[in-house]
């Protein structure tokens, strides 16, 4: 063998291994976007299902609300249509804003950068959520008192001496949960692109 076949076949075989390396590259981007995709259901399906009772619950009220015959029920009506209409709708825009990173065009930084816009979107809805859920929590049993069997609950005091302090602990407990499940989600999500950086 001569010099210049030998330098040939080098570059051939340099070439070679550039287009594997490559090829390497993409699948282990593609192949980590679809873990990125999948540890995100852990929160998406959970929400989706939120969404479509919370939808249903504000179209059943929105349907019936001739029936909140008082003041303070309509007031209670309006505060658990717009909680359910609105904070779902907010928080799986924030979902698919994180879902929506593309890892195979956007540079590792880029991508970092725009899961931490997008995952403090998530966490502020999440937040808002929270806080908001214990006003939700006191607005939905009037309205579900008078649409479900057309009783006034406001006006019996028994209910609400045992309702408050249940309802409270239970929103307190279930928000813990999720939010415990959530930030670890999340703290995956985040590992899995910092992955890709090594």
């Amino acid at each position: 063998m001569e010099l210049e076949e030998m330098k040939g076949l080098w570059n051939t075989m340099s070439q070679e291994l550039n287009r594997q390396k490559i090829l390497t590259d993409r699948m282990v981007v593609q192949m980590t976007q679809q873990k990125y995709r999948d540890k995100l259901r852990g929160i998406s399906l959970p929400e989706m299902t939120g969404t479509v009772v919370c939808y249903a619950m504000a179209l059943y009220a929105l349907m019936n609300f001739n029936k909140l015959d008082t003041w303070y029920l309509a007031v209670c009506g309006m505060i658990s249509i717009s909680f359910c209409l609105v904070l779902p709708f907010l928080s799986m825009r924030s979902i698919f804003r994180m879902k929506k990173i593309d890892l195979s065009t956007n540079s590792y930084k880029e991508s970092l950068e725009q899961y931490a816009r997008e995952k403090d979107s998530f966490i502020k809805v999440q937040k808002a959520s929270y806080y908001l859920g214990f006003i939700f929590s006191l607005a939905v049993l009037p309205v579900a008192g008078k649409l479900i069997r057309d009783k006034d609950l406001l006006l019996d005091s028994k209910l609400w001496i045992w309702y408050i302090p249940l309802a409270l602990i239970f929103h307190f407990l279930f928000s813990k949960w999720v939010w415990k499940h959530y930030s670890s989600v999340t703290k995956g999500a985040r590992n899995l692109l910092e992955e890709l950086k090594e």
